[in-house]
């Protein structure tokens, strides 16, 4: 517990930390474009002045040196100034694409006037002008910054669960795997010793029927352990007719279930054929109908139908049981996730995994309604016969 409470902190660690940091670099760039900004503005304050001072300069018959230098000292900001009547007087650093273009000229004319307050000039005679300028190059470059900044976190940060989650992922496979093994290694040990009695039994004259039930009940024992001994293992996949292989599954059910429980099944009587690897599938179609039966309380009808859809197998297991609310849809396959009090989360989990990992297939709730029901759907590739 204290490990995991250590995981914790040092993940919200880095996380605030991390969030610390590029709240931090936002805003030394907030206040670097600021401060750029501002003093653009006091450039084109002393440009204006300078413009003005040229302007009355024939009147006093001035050096119009300083002036000239302020007036050419401006590369980058681009500057429109318009009259009285509305005329450009004068353009800046506007490329000459925008200018022979009169409809880009208005549009560009728009934008700078949106990006900075203009700037009023007065001129001889009375006239004005108003001075529009925008933004430089390396202004509009740096306005973008924190957007290329959050684009690269994004990115590093996917990244980076991406990794932690192919790590947990793996940490998950082997923990199931391991469980699975030692689970089959410790049924084994007493399934031996059951051989042993059932011959004794046998021997001494039993009931024949005794005999015959105990021996499926010791079959059904190494069917268990032969699923758990595959789980991490590298399966092999045989070409199967899954019809009878649903049928012998939900049968085998049927004959252990509560009387209450309604068995339907809905199954073509031609052989439909898929890779498959049938103690898993088994187990699959097992765990189904067990939660389907736990969602009925012991009483309702169950339905398993098989259908063809394109090069696609589909089962369909079909409960009349309380429903699965719609914001679970996607959670009853995650490891640990359950709705019961004393359920571990393990069964539908179990399922994906050996459907989608094992077979390459997909399993899903086709629907569900409150209430009424559900309908689990499995889907498995067909192959030629």
């Amino acid at each position: 517990m204290e490990l995991f409470k250590n995981k914790t902190f040092a993940r919200w660690f880095i996380i605030l930390s991390s969030v610390t940091i590029v709240g931090l670099i936002i805003w030394n760039i907030t206040v670097f474009y600021n401060r750029i900004k501002e003093d653009e503005r006091s450039k084109m304050l002393i440009w204006s002045t300078a413009m003005k001072s040229a302007n009355q300069a024939d009147l006093k018959g001035d050096d119009l040196t300083l002036e000239l230098e302020i007036l050419s000292a401006n590369p980058s900001i681009p500057i429109i100034s318009i009259d009285q009547n509305g005329e450009p007087a004068l353009i800046e650093n506007v490329p000459k694409a925008i200018q022979e273009n009169p409809e880009r000229f208005d549009e560009f004319l728009a934008k700078i006037k949106t990006e900075n307050i203009p700037i009023e000039i007065d001129l001889r005679d009375n006239t004005k002008q108003t001075l529009y300028y925008g933004n430089s190059q390396i202004l509009n470059k740096l306005k973008y910054y924190p957007l290329i900044l959050f684009i690269i976190i994004a990115l590093f940060s996917g990244l980076l669960y991406f990794f932690y989650d192919t790590s947990r992922t793996s940490e998950q496979n082997k923990l199931w795997a391991g469980m699975a093994k030692e689970t089959a290694h410790q049924i084994g040990t007493p399934l031996s010793s059951l051989f042993g009695w059932l011959e004794i039994l046998k021997s001494e004259g039993v009931n024949q029927e005794y005999i015959v039930e105990i021996e499926k009940d010791i079959d059904r024992l190494k069917t268990i352990t032969e699923r758990f001994s595959k789980v991490g293992s590298q399966l092999k996949l045989e070409k199967t007719n899954i019809t009878l292989a649903a049928k012998n599954s939900f049968e085998y059910l049927q004959a252990r279930s509560s009387k209450l429980i309604e068995f339907q099944m809905d199954l073509p009587s031609e052989p439909v054929f898929v890779m498959l690897n049938e103690p898993l599938f088994s187990w699959t179609i097992e765990n189904l109908t067990k939660n389907a039966i736990d969602a009925m309380k012991g009483k309702g009808k169950l339905e398993m139908e098989l259908a063809r859809s394109g090069n696609w197998v589909k089962i369909l297991i079909t409960d009349t049981g309380k429903g699965i609310p719609l914001k679970h849809f996607n959670k009853v396959f995650n490891p640990g996730f359950s709705t019961k009090k004393r359920g571990w989360g393990l069964g539908l989990s179990l399922a994906k995994r050996i459907i989608e990992d094992y077979h390459n297939g997909k399993i899903s709730i086709a629907y569900s309604e409150i209430g009424k029901g559900s309908t689990f759907e499995i889907k498995l590739r067909k192959i030629a016969e």
